[in-house]
């Protein structure tokens, strides 16, 4: 049986430095780099859009209604802002078709 596994950031690197063949602490200053860029533009309102791969987008969350586990109370989460990702349709495919091999 196949067990699921969870790639890292410093996987992420190893994988991204052996396939490119650029040093690790070059990729990682690139990879970091990459990832504080999306974070940024996101803090500013704006999208990401990596045409195939997907969208990284700020979308707002209404305020809502919960009850706390713990005393049964009712209480009111505030509305905000929340960081999201839509797949591109390469990535969907990808994925779509690796799920149908496993099957």
């Amino acid at each position: 049986m196949r067990r699921e596994q969870n790639m890292n950031k410093a996987e992420l690197i190893k994988e991204v430095a052996i396939k490119t063949g650029i040093s690790k602490k070059d990729t990682e200053a690139a990879v970091k780099s990459t990832l504080k860029t999306i974070s940024e533009t996101l803090a500013k309102g704006e999208k990401v859009q990596l045409v195939g791969f997907g969208t990284f987008e700020v979308r707002n969350r209404a305020e809502r209604k919960a009850r706390n586990l713990h005393t049964q109370e009712e209480m009111v989460i505030p509305s905000g802002k929340t960081p999201a990702f839509k797949a591109g349709k390469e990535l969907k495919e990808v994925v779509k078709k690796i799920s149908i091999q496993v099957k």
